[in-house]
């Protein structure tokens, strides 16, 4: 039985007869609505008038005690309480009952798993009935469900209220109030003072049973517990009373403060606290990690926090950093398409605290990173690039081996080299001789700067050696091997099933 509903056993008083019977009594059988009457067109309830008389019947359900969740389920809650009021608080200041199921969850602070087990508990309890269910289509947006706040028919008995039906031709959820027995004025008395009063969220558990123990007495006898002393600094009190609350506090002489006897009534910033906040242990370290982990990958976002931290358990007591697991994730490799993330990110994360054991690893790791996310903006770039020369420029080379040729001679004769003055006919020697006449040591520099070039994924430079002088002596120039690779790289930037970085 609840603490915060009003202690209503299951003997109830029965609603007045013609003549008075004040012993009369009636036992209400357990509480429950099957899902097929739990609709508005099919509740046996009414509709409530506003959200401060359904409280009343909410409160009414929490401390009869004849609803009982586990009755008829094996999970969720196992009994009628403080938390489902909280929700039906959420859902009694709604002019329109149609909450999202995100809102409860931003409201109460619950999870959308328990926030789903409360609505359907006050749904079995005769105190919600569908006006139109809520949709979930894959692909489309969630549709919330629309509820009618209603109250049971065994609230009414229990408490002798009399209904009327005003109008003949509308429907019996549409029932008005009456009046009311004697028997069930006091109990509704109490309801309302619930009804009107804020179910808050409970603190957390305090070491000592004690006191709780004391203070749930406290709370189901209706008494108002007194606040000790020491929360409050200034005694609060009015009458002729001269014993102060406080006690007979005194200061301690000056001699014993200058001799270090006495502690100084000033508190002092504890020795363990950094800027005045207190140094996180493992568990925050690791909740810390999971939290940024969460913002800074996308494939992340979404996920239990406490479950991310439970997988980088083993990285965040090493002491890494949301930045050394980048760098790790960048040489295990990350996956283009991910259905779990916390599974990801525990198989990608097994082992790395024993590889990289060491800061000098990890920020070797980092370094790794980092150039790889520079190379791949500057392929970012070279491709923006190329893609506007190719679709803005007025001229596009041609695809074609024997069409390139004929271009090349035709630029060749309009802007090549003409014959000296008096001699007709004579062409000019080669200025360079050929690939023949190049230097071994500048042909090796040649190959080595365009595969490190090819590296950081950019292919210019075979390219531009392919379209100038042709495959054949671009390959004696670099190598077939990386001219043939130069050439796939440069085709797949080009096609939209290949992406740099990823697997």
């Amino acid at each position: 039985m609840s603490a915060v509903a009003a202690p209503a056993a299951v003997m109830v008083p029965a609603p007045r007869s013609s003549v008075d019977d004040a012993d009369a009594v009636t036992v209400l059988p357990s509480l429950f609505v099957p899902e097929a009457s739990q609709w508005l067109s099919t509740s046996p309830g009414r509709i409530a008038s506003e959200g401060y008389s359904w409280m009343q019947a909410v409160h009414w359900v929490a401390g009869s005690g004849l609803y009982q969740p586990r009755r008829h389920r094996s999970h969720g809650p196992r009994s009628f309480g403080p938390t489902t009021v909280r929700v039906a608080q959420e859902l009694a200041a709604l002019f329109r009952c149609r909450p999202g199921i995100e809102y409860l969850v931003r409201r109460t602070g619950l999870s959308e798993r328990s926030v789903e087990y409360h609505l359907g508990m006050l749904r079995e309890a005769g105190l919600l009935a569908y006006i139109v269910r809520g949709t979930r289509v894959r692909g489309e947006s969630a549709q919330a469900s629309e509820f009618a706040r209603m109250i049971p028919v065994e609230f009414d008995v229990a408490l002798g209220i009399r209904t009327v039906q005003r109008d003949a031709e509308a429907p019996e959820y549409t029932r008005a109030v009456s009046g009311i027995a004697e028997a069930g004025r006091e109990l509704m008395a109490k309801l309302a003072k619930k009804a009107a009063r804020k179910v808050r969220k409970p603190r957390s558990k305090t070491s000592s049973k004690g006191p709780a123990r004391g203070a749930r007495q406290g709370a189901e006898r209706g008494a108002v517990t007194a606040v000790s002393g020491e929360g409050r600094c200034t005694p609060m009190q009015v009458g002729t009373s001269t014993v102060s609350s406080a006690g007979t506090t005194s200061l301690p002489p000056e001699s014993k403060l200058a001799s270090g006897e006495a502690k100084s009534p000033t508190p002092k910033k504890s020795s363990g606290k950094a800027g005045g906040r207190r140094k996180l242990n493992a568990v925050g370290r690791r909740f810390q990690l999971a939290r940024e982990l969460t913002r800074e990958l996308d494939w992340l976002r979404g996920c239990a926090v406490p479950r991310i931290a439970w997988v980088a358990r083993n990285v965040a007591d090493a002491g890494w950093t949301v930045t050394d697991v980048r760098g790790w994730l960048h040489l295990r490799g990350e996956a283009g398409r991910v259905h779990r993330g916390s599974g990801l990110l525990a198989v990608l994360l097994a082992g790395a605290e024993t590889i990289l054991d060491t800061p000098a690893k990890r920020a070797d790791a980092v370094e790794q990173w980092r150039g790889a996310l520079e190379a791949a903006r500057r392929h970012r770039i070279e491709q923006v690039r190329a893609r506007h020369e190719r679709y803005e420029g007025a001229w596009q080379a041609p695809t074609s081996r024997e069409v390139q040729q004929q271009v090349a001679a035709a630029f060749a004769e309009a802007f090549g080299p003409k014959p000296r003055d008096g001699e007709p006919g004579e062409a000019l020697p080669e200025l360079v001789g050929g690939l023949a006449g190049l230097d071994p040591a500048e042909v090796k520099r040649s190959r080595k700067e365009a595969g490190q070039r090819l590296l950081l994924g950019d292919t210019s430079v075979i390219t531009v050696a392919v379209d100038s002088m042709g495959r054949e002596d671009a390959e004696r120039l670099y190598g077939a091997d990386l001219v043939q690779r130069g050439l796939q790289l440069a085709s797949g930037a080009r096609s939209s099933l290949m992406t740099y970085g990823r697997w």
